[in-house]
């Protein structure tokens, strides 16, 4: 799962990316915190245990024309480099500026977070807008609608569906906010549009912000964020970052004297998991316990091809145990002789929590 994050300039989307992985470069990881990776390993004792990852990609501002008269207006050629970069992530994060600083003035003259999350927004809707209405052009050409519709009733469906599309960005909705069947929404992710990715708001606040819980525009962000059906996740990225890079045995005591319970990016890999339809399965063993990322409604077959393609591809059974029921039987051989362990075929639905061995032969 490939994560950008996105912002307007001087919103300090670099320092919460650092705050988030730990990394100076461009593209990062943040763990996934899972009590159940640690019960696995205290049971297995393996030499490795890996954590679900989400991989973060901080991705340049988005070109603004001239920030205070400071920097040139960007070129139709910038415009373009940041939508092709967004257009290779999954899942989008837009920084939004809550925190004061009189020396960085905020992009907009003033701390306006809302405004700044409904300028891109609208540059997004607008693309895919254009993007519609081209194929609509094209489809309409295709000759009159009910011949249309008789020789490929495909097409009938399609300008229906992107009918209905036209007119929520018309009404300034994203079209993630279209209730969708699962048909509708594979032909929507073939057009890869921008209002179809998941996106999480981030108001980056600065100290007194995060320690009182009130920032400028915090009723208007979160009016517009439940508009755009956008959760929000607070994060004064400054005061992360420095805690980030004292030493792990300090770490947890400055962060709780500073009211901070849980770390941005472990709130940040649980918003994700909720909003994107995420669960984890694990593979266990004395090697390794590792947890595994998979979109909900993965079948066994496709879970498998995340490990490898060749295990996907020569699939034939995978041995399948829930994590309540291992746990309760404490090793698999005990799981094994009480029935807890079952077969399962390539169109099983792996759920939350699995532990699978995948049979498979190439």
């Amino acid at each position: 799962m490939k994560i950008g994050i996105i912002g307007l300039p001087l919103v300090g989307k670099s320092t919460v990316f650092q705050a988030l992985t730990g990394s100076a470069g461009k593209i990062g990881v943040a763990l996934v915190p899972d009590e159940r990776v640690d019960k696995l390993s205290s049971l297995f004792r393996p030499r490795k245990t890996t954590y679900a990852q989400l991989e973060l990609v901080d991705l340049d501002p988005y070109p603004l024309p001239g920030i205070n008269g400071s920097q040139p207006p960007p070129t139709p050629a910038d415009r373009r480099t940041f939508f092709e970069r967004v257009r290779d992530v999954d899942a989008l994060i837009q920084v939004v500026r809550a925190f004061r600083n009189p020396a960085v003035p905020p992009p907009l003259d003033e701390i306006d977070p809302a405004r700044e999350l409904s300028l891109l927004q609208e540059e997004f809707q607008l693309s895919d807008y254009q993007v519609l209405q081209s194929r609509l052009e094209r489809l309409a050409k295709t000759g009159k609608p009910r011949a249309a519709a008789a020789a490929n009733p495909s097409l009938a469906t399609e300008a229906a569906l992107l009918s209905r599309c036209s007119a929520c960005l018309e009404q300034g909705r994203p079209l993630r906010t279209l209730s969708l069947q699962e048909d509708e929404e594979r032909l929507l992710r073939s057009f890869d549009f921008f209002t179809f990715r998941p996106v999480i708001a981030v108001p980056n606040l600065d100290e007194d912000e995060w320690r009182t819980g009130e920032y400028p525009g915090q009723a208007e962000l979160a009016k517009k964020s439940a508009e755009y059906g956008f959760p929000l996740l607070p994060i004064a990225g400054l005061l992360e970052k420095e805690i980030s890079e004292l030493p792990p045995r300090d770490r947890a005591a400055f962060a709780a004297e500073l009211g901070i319970e849980e770390t941005g990016a472990d709130r940040l890999a649980r918003t994700t998991y909720a909003h994107l339809g995420l669960i984890s399965f694990f593979t266990v063993g004395e090697d390794e316990v590792r947890a595994w990322t998979i979109r909900r409604g993965t079948t066994a077959r496709a879970a498998a091809g995340k490990i490898h393609s060749d295990i996907a591809r020569g699939f034939i059974r995978a041995e399948v145990i829930a994590y309540p029921d291992l746990l309760a039987a404490g090793t698999l051989a005990n799981a094994r002789s009480h029935g807890r362990l079952r077969l399962e075929g390539k169109d099983y639905v792996v759920q939350d929590g699995d532990i699978i061995n995948f049979r498979f032969h190439v």
